[in-house]
C-alpha cells in the first residue's frame, strides 16, 4: 500500500509493519521490546573493544555486568536468529510485538517487515527520538512543530526511508534532569498524537518522580493521559504511594523488565525488583481500580537476554509470568485485560 494512510482510514485499526488490522486479531501481546536494535552510546560504537564472543560460559556474567565490558552485547542484526525468537514466541503463546528502536538505536523497519511475515506474527514498529545522548547533532535546531511532522509522516507514510508505517509514537526518551531538546521532542510527540490518534511510549528518565513530570507535561499539553504509556516503571518507582499517584493521574503504567531479575543494574544504583515484586506492584494498582493501565513487555536490548545465548526470550512472560500470576490470584479476566485488553485499545487508532 502506498500513499499516505489519513486518520480517518486508520481510526479503530491497528497498524503493523505489514499493514492495517483489526485489534482482535492482535491476541496477547507484549507492549514493548527490541528485535533488531543498537542501544551502544555514541562512545560505545566508537570503541574498538566490543568484548568477549558471548557464549553459555560467561552470559551470567555479562548480564550481572560487574565484571565484563561487552558493548556487543548491546547490538543485534541477525534476522534468522530473531526470527526464531520469534517463533518461540508464538510457540509460547504471543501473537503480537511492539518493538520501540527509535531514532538513535538504529531501526530497521524493512527487517521488521520480513520478520513479521517468515515468523507469523504482527509487529507494531515505533518512531520519534531515543534520549538527547543518541540523538543527530541537526535535532538542535529542531522545533517541537518539526518534531511532529516528522512523527505524522512515520506513522502516516512510512519510517526511516522506508513505506513500512509506525504504529505508535515512542519509545520517546526523556531523562532526569530532562533537557530542553528531549521536551520539545515529546512535545512533538503530543502533537503527532493529537494528529494521528496513536499512542505515545515514554522512555522516562530515572529518577522516580520523572514520571510524573512526563505525566504532568502531557496533561499541560491537553493530552490524553489514558494513551500515554510510562515504560520502565519498574527500574524507576519502587514505592506504592509515587506509584499510585502516577496512575491516579490517568496515564498507562508499563512493567516492561520482566525476566530481568539481577539485583545490580549498571545504569543506575537500584535495586531491581523481580518478577514476583513486579507483580506485587501490580496487584496494588488493580485494588486501587487501575487494571485498565497496565501492560507488561521484556524491553529485550541484550542479547544475553536472547535465549541462543542462554536467556529467558521473548516467551518468559508466557511460559513462566502468566503461570505465575494465576499461581499469585490473578484472575484469567485481569490476566486477559493486561495482555490482550489494554494493548488493544491502545494500538488501535482513534
Amino acid at each position: 500500500m502506498t500513499g499516505r494512510m489519513t486518520r480517518e482510514a486508520l481510526r479503530g485499526r491497528a497498524q503493523t509493519v505489514l499493514g492495517p488490522v483489526e485489534p482482535a486479531s492482535l491476541g496477547p501481546t507484549l507492549m514493548h521490546e527490541h528485535l533488531i536494535w543498537d542501544i551502544r552510546t555514541p562512545a560505545m560504537r566508537a570503541d574498538p573493544d566490543q568484548g568477549p564472543e558471548i557464549t553459555l560460559c560467561n552470559c551470567f556474567a555479562i548480564n550481572y555486568g560487574r565484571k565484563r565490558k561487552v558493548p556487543g552485547n548491546l547490538r543485534f542484526r541477525c534476522e534468522p536468529t530473531a526470527a526464531g525468537e520469534l517463533a518461540a514466541m508464538k510457540a509460547a503463546g504471543g501473537r503480537t510485538l511492539v518493538e520501540l528502536s527509535s531514532g538513535g538505536l538504529d531501526p530497521d523497519p524493512a527487517a521488521l517487515a520480513r520478520l513479521a511475515a517468515e515468523a507469523g506474527v504482527h509487529i507494531v514498529m515505533g518512531c520519534g527520538h531515543y534520549v538527547h545522548e543518541y540523538q543527530d547533532a541537526a535535532n538542535a535546531g529542531r522545533s517541537a512543530e518539526d518534531f511532529a511532522r516528522e512523527m505524522v509522516d512515520q506513522v502516516q507514510l512510512g519510517a526511516w526511508g522506508t513505506a513500512v508505517r509506525a504504529g505508535i509514537i515512542g519509545e520517546i526518551g526523556c531523562q532526569a534532569p530532562w533537557t530542553g531538546q528531549e521536551k520539545r521532542v515529546m512535545a512533538g510527540a503530543l502533537l503527532a498524537m493529537a494528529e494521528t490518534g496513536a499512542a505515545v511510549n515514554v522512555h522516562p528518565g530515572r529518577h522516580p518522580d520523572q514520571p510524573q513530570e512526563v505525566a504532568d507535561f502531557s496533561r499541560a499539553h491537553g493530552a490524553d493521559p489514558s494513551r500515554i504509556i510510562i515504560s520502565h516503571i519498574d527500574r524507576t518507582v519502587f514505592d506504592e504511594a509515587r506509584l499510585l499517584r502516577l496512575a491516579d493521574s490517568g496515564v498507562v503504567i508499563e512493567f516492561d523488565l520482566f525476566g530481568q531479575e539481577a539485583s545490580y543494574y549498571p545504569l543506575a544504583p537500584i535495586d531491581m525488583p523481580n518478577d514476583a515484586v513486579r507483580l506485587k506492584l501490580m496487584r496494588a494498582l488493580i485494588a486501587r481500580g487501575h487494571l485498565e493501565r497496565i501492560v507488561i513487555s521484556h524491553d529485550i536490548c541484550y542479547r544475553t537476554r536472547l535465549t541462543r545465548w542462554g536467556g529467558h526470550g521473548y516467551g518468559h512472560i508466557f511460559e513462566n509470568v502468566l503461570p505465575l500470576m494465576r499461581e499469585r490470584g490473578f484472575a484469567e479476566a485481569e490476566i486477559e485485560a493486561i495482555m490482550v485488553g489494554n494493548p488493544r485499545r491502545l494500538l488501535a487508532f482513534v
